[in-house]
Parts: C-alpha cells; structure tokens; sequence
C-alpha cells in the first residue's frame, strides 16, 4: 500500500507562508543596503521612469501622497511571489520566464492555445502500473531524490516554465505543475478543475515533468512519485512528489502519477485519522 513506502523527514518542515515571509524579509533588507534610499513606514509610489528626486515634474497630487521610488521590473512571466513559491519548490526560473497557469486566459499570456475540448478526460489505466513509488522495491528513495534534483535544476536551467494549478478532478487536492513542455500545459490545464485564485502557495501535490527532447540531457526516461509525511505547524501531513522526464511525454503520464499521489495522500489522511479516534478511544 502507498503508506508502507512513506517516509517522515528530519527537518523541520516550513510552510510557504512562513518561507516567504523569511525571504521577503531578507529581500527588504538587501534593498535597504544595495539602494540609496531606506524603507520606512513612510508611503512610497511606484515610479515608471521619472527619477525619484524630480517631483517637480509628477502631478501634484501624486507627489502630495508620498515619495516616488523606482520598483522592480515585473511583467509576464517574471513575477517575484510566483518565483519565490517555485523556488521553495527548488526550481529557480534562471530565465526570468516562468507563468503560473490558472485559467485559459493565462495561456494566452504565455503565448499557448487553450484546448478546445475542456475539460479534459484522461484515461490512465495503462499507465498507472508504469509508475513506481519511492520506497518501492523498484525505486528507491535515493534513485528517486537523485534523478529529482537533476530533473529540478534542468527546469531551473529552461528557456520558459509553465505552471499550471488546480484541483484533481472530484477532489480538493490542490497541484502545481513545472513543466518546460508547451504542448502539454493546455492539456494538463483542460484536465485539472480550476481553483480559486490566491496568493502561491505549496500544494499537496508537486508535479515535475522534463521535456527532454528540447536538448537537455539527462540519464533517460524516467518516471515515479513519492509521498513524504512533514510537520507544519505541530500538524503532521503528507505531500507527494512526481517526477516525470522523457523525450514523447503524454498526458496520460503526468495525470497517472498524480492519480496515485492523490490516492496516497487520501490514505495516509485516513490512516492518521484512524489511528487519532483510536488513541481517543483508550484515553
């Protein structure tokens, strides 16, 4: 069963939120000593090409409200929470060009074409015995941190991430999808139930799926999940992991791994649950 294969990690595990707000703070204080100017409680405005000292030339009542300093460039594809949540997922967008894919509109943004058929049914049942799971006599946990590292820094290294999000079908399960394939995004996006938009956060689920027929290299194909239990905030739950690289990647693939991984996460919830009533039962 997919509970026999888990393992518990030795660090304290950190939630998206509180990593952000480490990193947003780390941010800030680089900014403080890298620029000539300090941040205070003082309102600042963003400032879109006219120089931070030359309040002569804003309208009155801009420069009534507050000082104008210059703000980071962001535009599609390079957008700092969205970068800081992909790096607490270890992939570092090196290009500056990476979409977090929500709807179809943001397709479009990244330059893709919606699926005319949406949503998308994918049938998975050949696929689903292809996959192993770490811990599983036929993946270890070593060979399948291995190949996620490689796999992680060759999507770090790629001209352009698509990240689509949503809801496995019929459940909440929340997955975030690092692909550098621009063929699969629609269809990945047509299969996932979308969700309400918020700030990025981790999901239960993490998909990373490597095109290798774009020129990177790696051992071969390769293709498997993992399901970890961590701690968040004195509370002990599972995530999993899938990791799939091949040079003619299907659809079919990608949803199987995450088929499983949501299967696991369900029974472990269910097991911990299980386990809570009974230890009530004998207090």
């Amino acid at each position: 069963m997919t509970s026999s294969f888990k393992r518990t990690l030795n660090v304290a595990f950190i939630t998206m939120s509180a990593a952000r707000s480490i990193t947003l703070l780390s941010k800030r204080a680089t900014i403080c000593v890298a620029h000539p100017f300090k941040l205070s409680s003082a309102y600042h405005l963003r400032n879109f090409g006219t120089p931070a000292s030359d309040n002569a030339e804003l309208p009155e009542s801009i420069t009534r409200v507050g000082q104008s300093v210059a703000f980071p460039n962001e535009y599609p594809g390079q957008n700092y929470e969205f970068n800081w949540a992909l790096n607490f997922d270890g992939v570092t967008p090196l290009k500056k060009s990476s979409f977090r894919i929500l709807k179809p509109l943001d397709l479009r943004i990244a330059g893709l074409k919606p699926l005319a058929n949406s949503p998308l049914k994918v049938v998975t049942l050949d696929e689903i015995s292809l996959i192993p799971e770490a811990g599983s006599d036929s993946l270890s946990f070593e060979s399948f941190d291995n190949v996620a590292q490689k796999t992680k820094d060759l999507l770090s290294a790629s001209d352009t991430l698509y990240c689509p999000e949503g809801h496995i079908p019929a459940t909440r399960t929340g997955v975030r999808i690092i692909t550098n394939s621009a063929e699969l995004a629609p269809k990945l996006l047509a299969y996932l139930e979308r969700m309400p938009k918020r700030d990025p956060t981790a999901q239960p689920i993490t998909a990373y799926v490597l095109d290798n027929s774009l020129g990177t290299v790696t051992d071969g194909d390769f293709r498997g999940y993992a399901i970890e239990e961590v701690e968040a905030s004195g509370e002990v739950k599972s995530v999993a992991s899938v990791v799939v690289v091949g040079k003619d990647l299907k659809v079919e693939t990608v949803v199987a791994g995450l088929e499983l991984s949501a299967g696991g996460l369900l029974e472990d919830e269910e097991a911990r649950k299980k386990e809570a009533e009974e230890n009530a039962a004998e207090a």
